[in-house]
């Protein structure tokens, strides 16, 4: 799959932004909840779909495996064929550049008797899956391409997997799920183990849909069992906003003076707030009000307004509750007197692109001092940023992203070289932004 011409975009320093307004539904949960309304008897109806390319990809995807995805009005329905009863597909699954669909979707194909190939964009197609592929291995997911692992790959699934227990090397919500998945079609108990908190979206909604799902805590690390077997039932989902969408605005709101933004409805799980949590210790004035609960997800509206903010250590345990988000703390971070220190970044450096190279390349191309050392990552603020570079964004959406916003409080526009890929997860970003009192211009 070939990507879409080069869409460079620049990003001028703005007034104030200002405003109350909702992103589009979370990535995470809108996949998972296609997944498994596909794996469920019965109708799953989902509202507030994120309808972005990664997920629409997601779609296509149940829906050439025989559980059929379509829109009606304001609603998704997925019309599910149980637990081991989709089919083969009439021809290759293409991804595009969705890590989560592809490897969420292996831990599916690993427990059908068929064979399927997935495919992806270039991007996707450099990204490593070896990580998820071992476990699934030793369930019984057999790799016709034998020693390849990269896409584009060629697998036969089986109708008798083998229930594993097995400790992730590196944390990983992404190898967790497929395990899990793939534990839903074994005989018997497959048990994750993992010593760092990861998303846990795939065990609230795998006990939404009706799956038994446990998880104990024992010798500091979190076992998370599976009963196989599973019998999945048809729900009605309603898609929070997503909370990484939402960092892009309620960073722009700490940095541009004047600022005063609220998103509506954000999902506030714990695995997924740790930028808010640095940005608060950072100085930031951003606060959850109207905290609720629905579909077994904590939910918020979240404002954000601008703020004197000061370097930080950011320790490697908060991670995993954050990766996406480190572009764009990196931009802050310039905006902030003092150093931030950003540890355990490893998974960055095979995201859609090498994030963390990227995004100190961006720093220094827009006069802020940057460094990585090892796994980290080290910007040294001073209040303000310089600003007049272009950003090489290597096909990568929240890269882009991240440095669109922080031209919104520099002293010179800043440039990202594409924007074609921000598709992929948050096609609304420049139209809420100039929204909120955002100002960009094309080239």
């Amino acid at each position: 799959m070939q990507h879409a011409a080069p869409k460079p975009l620049t990003s001028h320093r703005a007034s104030s932004l200002n405003g109350r307004l909702r992103v589009p539904g979370d990535k995470s949960i809108s996949h998972r909840a296609l997944i498994f309304g596909a794996l469920a008897t019965g109708t799953t109806r989902i509202r507030g779909l994120l309808e972005a390319e990664d997920v629409i990809n997601t779609a296509k995807a149940v829906s050439a495996l025989g559980a059929p995805a379509t829109k009606s009005g304001d609603t998704w329905e997925v019309k599910g064929r149980g637990v081991g009863g989709l089919r083969a597909p009439d021809g290759p699954l293409d991804f595009g550049n969705s890590g989560t669909g592809t490897r969420l979707m292996m831990g599916v194909i690993a427990g059908h008797p068929m064979t399927v190939t997935m495919t992806g964009d270039a991007s996707l197609s450099k990204r490593p899956m070896r990580r998820v592929l071992g476990p699934l291995k030793q369930m019984g997911l057999e790799i016709l391409d034998e020693g390849k692992e990269s896409l584009p790959l060629a697998m036969r699934g089986s109708s008798e997997l083998v229930p594993i227990e097995y400790k992730l090397p590196v944390p990983s919500a992404q190898v967790k799920s497929a395990i899990l998945i793939a534990g839903l079609h074994a005989a018997g108990e497959t048990t994750v183990i993992e010593t760092e908190a990861t998303r846990d979206h795939t065990e609230r909604m795998l006990r939404y849909f009706g799956a038994d799902v446990r998880a104990v805590k024992r010798d500091g690390a979190t076992h998370i069992t599976v009963k196989g077997d599973a019998e999945l039932h048809g729900r009605d989902v309603v898609v929070p906003g997503d909370p990484s969408s939402a960092a892009f605005l309620v960073c722009a709101a700490l940095i541009v003076p004047g600022s005063d933004v609220t998103i509506e409805g954000v999902l506030v799980n714990e695995t997924r707030t740790g930028l808010y949590t640095t940005l608060q210790e950072m100085g930031g004035d951003v606060t959850f009000v109207n905290l609720r609960e629905e579909g077994g997800e904590q939910i918020a509206d979240i404002r954000a307004r601008a703020s004197k903010l000061k370097g930080v250590d950011v320790p490697a345990a908060r991670a995993p509750s954050m990766i996406d988000e480190y572009p764009v703390l990196a931009a802050v971070a310039g905006f902030a007197v003092g150093e931030t220190r950003m540890d355990g970044l490893a998974e960055l450096k095979v995201k859609e692109s090498d994030r963390l190279a990227a995004t100190a390349a961006g720093l220094l191309a827009n006069g802020v001092a940057a460094r990585v050392e090892g796994d980290s990552l080290i910007v040294s603020g001073t209040g303000h940023v310089k600003g007049g570079g272009t950003v090489a964004t290597h096909l990568d959406h929240r890269i882009a992203m991240a440095f669109l916003t922080m031209g919104l409080a520099s002293d010179h526009a800043v440039t990202v070289d594409d924007t074609a890929m921000i598709a992929t997860s948050f096609p609304e970003f420049r139209g809420l932004m100039e929204q909120l009192g955002a100002r960009y211009a094309a080239g």
